[in-house]
């Protein structure tokens, strides 16, 4: 009578190893075969079919194994490409108002370190917030919108294709993880510091953004057709006005074009778009935004954090100078002056005589166009200002540069 070897333990003798796979071979052991016991494996049954003991628990994988992986690609789960999508988004609008902050003090200083280095000392943090809200925020929004506007067109665009076509765009993802309160907040932004002459451009972003299309205002063709109808004519009744004065100046074109071409591709912007145009207008969207935020970045850059003044020194009896510059701060002794043609001037505080705050070249009115009693080239929030506080006549000494 033969048995099936076992090795000796500290406990007694150890059984074989059972079968790991059902209907396997049997395992050896030094070349001996050894049977599967009735109890350790499962029992065939008529068929050529495996029936597994009623009291031996069968694993099962915990997800279904996919063996049609392509070689060489890394399949990113959803929720984690969400979470790196959200990061990359915050990480922009957070990191790109403090890098602007301090390019701005550079610039400011015109390179030169211990002027900047003077400057980090004395210009403080909520004075540069508060700087850089006032001349960015519109930068900041131009960008959001655009974001917004481009993400939302090309994630319904992205919807249209079979699932794993193609990887959603960065704007679209950004869209997708972007809360509605986050879209509203940056069109709220724009509408308050833009530029009058540019607010139409929000009725065709915020069409986008928010894909408002011309059926979802009402199901049957002609109340939509009303509906449309009476938002042009609200429309027309703002600009016509504007628009009178635009003709008759005759060399305002980009202003005509401004005021008339936004409602009309408002109407027509909304997506989905052809599955072969994605990739491509994705990839040209994303580098035409990020270089058209560069380029107007350069001047929220050069602009001032300090205001302008003139300020007259010289004796009582005696000839006086106009130094033009942003005074840096002032104590017992001297008042630190930032010329604008470069140098750091220190003016004993017993030489200065007067001192006149002036409006810097940007500042000034280069079109001669109103929308109802607002100058085109003031935002909401300007507009609104000049009505509290007129704007003053320019000072003689502003005019003349020192």
């Amino acid at each position: 009578m033969s048995a099936a070897p076992t090795a000796t333990g500290g406990d007694g003798p150890v059984p074989p190893p059972r079968t790991s796979i059902p209907g396997g071979a049997a395992p050896t052991i030094d070349g001996t075969a050894v049977a599967p016991s009735a109890v350790d494996g499962p029992a065939a049954v008529a068929g050529g079919e495996v029936a597994w003991p009623a009291a031996v628990p069968v694993a099962e994988p915990a997800e279904p194994i996919v063996a049609d992986v392509e070689p060489g690609r890394v399949r990113w789960d959803p929720a984690e490409r969400r979470a790196r999508a959200s990061q990359s988004f915050w990480t922009a609008v957070v990191g790109v108002p403090a890098i602007f902050s301090v390019l701005r003090l550079g610039v400011e200083a015109g390179g030169e370190l211990q002027t900047t280095l003077l400057l980090v000392a004395n210009v403080g943090p909520v004075n540069l917030l508060a700087g850089f809200l006032t001349t960015a925020a519109r930068l900041l929004s131009t960008g959001l919108v655009a974001v917004f506007a481009l993400g939302a067109v090309l994630a319904v665009s992205a919807d249209r294709l079979p699932p794993g076509t193609r990887r959603r765009p960065l704007f679209a993802r950004w869209a997708d993880i972007t809360p509605a309160w986050v879209v509203l907040a940056s069109f709220l932004l724009a509408l308050i510091t833009w530029p009058l002459l540019y607010l139409p451009l929000l009725l065709p972003a915020f069409v986008a953004a928010f894909q408002l299309r011309p059926g979802r205002l009402h199901e049957r063709v002609v109340p939509r057709v009303l509906i449309v109808g009476a938002l042009l004519a609200g429309y027309g009744w703002l600009m016509l006005p504007t628009l009178r004065q635009a003709v008759q100046q005759g060399d305002e074109w980009l202003v005509l074009a401004l005021i008339v071409v936004p409602p009309l591709l408002a109407l027509f912007i909304a997506g989905p778009l052809p599955g072969m145009v994605i990739r491509p207008l994705a990839s040209v969207t994303e580098v035409a935004v990020l270089a058209t935020l560069v380029w107007a970045a350069v001047p929220v850059i050069s602009t001032p954090v300090l205001p302008l003044t003139v300020t007259t020194v010289g004796p009582e009896s005696g000839p006086t100078e106009d130094v033009r510059g942003h005074v840096v701060t002032t104590d017992d002794v001297n008042m630190v002056i930032l010329q604008e043609r470069g140098g750091v001037r220190y003016v004993p505080v017993g030489l200065v005589r007067a001192q006149v705050l002036c409006p810097s070249e940007e500042e000034l009115p280069r079109h001669q166009l109103r929308i109802h009693d607002f100058h085109v080239e003031d935002s909401l929030l300007e507009g609104m200002g000049r009505r509290v506080r007129p704007v003053h006549r320019i000072d003689a000494a502003c005019r003349t540069p020192a």
